[in-house]
């Protein structure tokens, strides 16, 4: 049985299994900690840091930082928000997010995030606009990576879930982007039955599933009804009304 340890995240007390990553032990007690390269069965790598808090006073990313006995932990302070709006606000000039036209729109995590932060169209960096050529080659599947956030999910689900190892990072800097392992998608062993395209891996709209577009209408869809985090919050919610 692993020992048990407790720390506080702005203030609130919180109890964890030694061993889980500040993360995990938010989520359990429902407490949300923003994110957008982590996804449930997935290793955590801490690309987006959009999950940065303060550990005793020093930056970490919750998704790979383990958890400490009696440490004090800062996450929604205005420190702490402001930067994750920066980190998200780049990730929109970084690509082309154009969410009125886009079919995750709704769906959408990056979209979602900015809501929940709170961020509007005005922000102090150029609009890099890329333009990368949309991979249509599969029957099933459509890859735009011009919309891509390189949170690396992708990579992950193929090669730790699928072991198929379709998708790697490729260049450097601000020429980094997603590249898969031949000329075009459907000269690989990709399938529509593959986790890394299954609903929920890729946080944007980068990755489609063609024949499936706009089956939700906009108005019904993930979060339109409600805000990125708020499934976890619940449990918080649920437990102090059974205390109560």
């Amino acid at each position: 049985m692993s020992r048990r340890i407790h720390f506080t995240v702005d203030g609130q007390s919180v109890e964890a299994d030694d061993g889980q990553s500040i993360m995990e032990a938010c989520d359990a007690a429902g407490i949300y900690i923003p994110r957008l390269c982590d996804a449930e069965a997935l290793v955590p790598q801490g690309s987006c840091r959009v999950c940065v808090v303060k550990l005793n006073g020093h930056t970490v990313a919750a998704c790979t930082q383990p958890a400490e006995d009696r440490a004090h932990i800062e996450s929604d302070t205005h420190e702490i928000r402001s930067y994750r709006r920066d980190l998200v606000r780049m990730l929109f000039h970084e690509g082309n997010h154009l969410c009125p036209v886009c079919e995750a729109s709704g769906q959408c995590e990056l979209q979602a995030m900015a809501y929940r932060l709170g961020i509007s169209q005005d922000a102090p960096y150029p609009y890099l606009q890329p333009v990368r050529p949309l991979d249509a080659s599969h029957p099933d599947i459509a890859l735009d990576t011009n919309r891509c956030i390189l949170c690396g999910r992708c990579i992950r689900a193929s090669r730790d879930v699928d072991g198929k190892h379709l998708f790697e990072y490729v260049g450097r800097g601000i020429h980094k982007r997603i590249g898969i392992s031949a000329a075009t998608l459907a000269e690989t062993d990709a399938t529509i039955d593959d986790y890394a395209f299954s609903a929920g891996v890729c946080p944007v709209g980068c990755i489609i599933r063609k024949h499936e577009g706009y089956e939700v209408p906009i108005d019904e869809r993930r979060f339109n009804k409600q805000v990125i985090g708020s499934r976890i919050e619940a449990k918080l919610l649920d437990d102090n009304e059974e205390e109560a």
